[in-house]
């Protein structure tokens, strides 16, 4: 299945771009959620997290880009929590005007259409408050 959020911040592209980090990371994680390692934004990083209920979940940078008006990174499950067995997620940060349109594009399966309409709506409630924490960050 796939969800897609697009986010509207009044910051230009470049700023975006270098602030998406940790600290942002941080901010956007779930109550409750710890970061353990964020190596970054470029193929072969690694992102390890701890979910309250869920438990760990670990990520690959697998691919990143850019060109004169946008960047990506493409970040794959590795080690996911019950029921995931595939997750990708690709973040892209795209310039308009001076302000840049943050989209994260994910796909996910737990190997079982039912299961999936099940995570659906979690998934999505937990990523849903993204689009107004970007606004929130990238304001200061």
């Amino acid at each position: 299945m796939r969800i897609r959020l697009k986010s509207k911040v009044a910051c230009d592209l470049e700023t975006v771009h270098r602030r998406f980090d940790g600290e942002l990371f941080n901010y956007l994680l779930p109550p409750g959620a710890k970061l353990i390692q964020f190596g970054g934004s470029t193929k072969g990083d690694i992102v390890h997290l701890k979910l309250p209920v869920a438990g760990e979940w670990i990520s690959e940078i697998t691919e990143n880009g850019k060109s004169e008006n946008s960047y990506y990174f493409i970040d794959e499950g590795k080690k996911l929590p019950f029921p995931l067995k595939t997750w990708r997620h690709k973040h892209v940060l795209k310039a308009s005007g001076q302000h840049t349109i943050v989209e994260d594009d994910m796909s996910f399966s737990s190997g079982n259409a039912f299961f999936d309409i099940l995570i659906y709506p979690v998934l999505l409630l937990s990523f849903l408050p993204r689009i107004w924490q970007y606004k929130s960050y990238f304001k200061s």
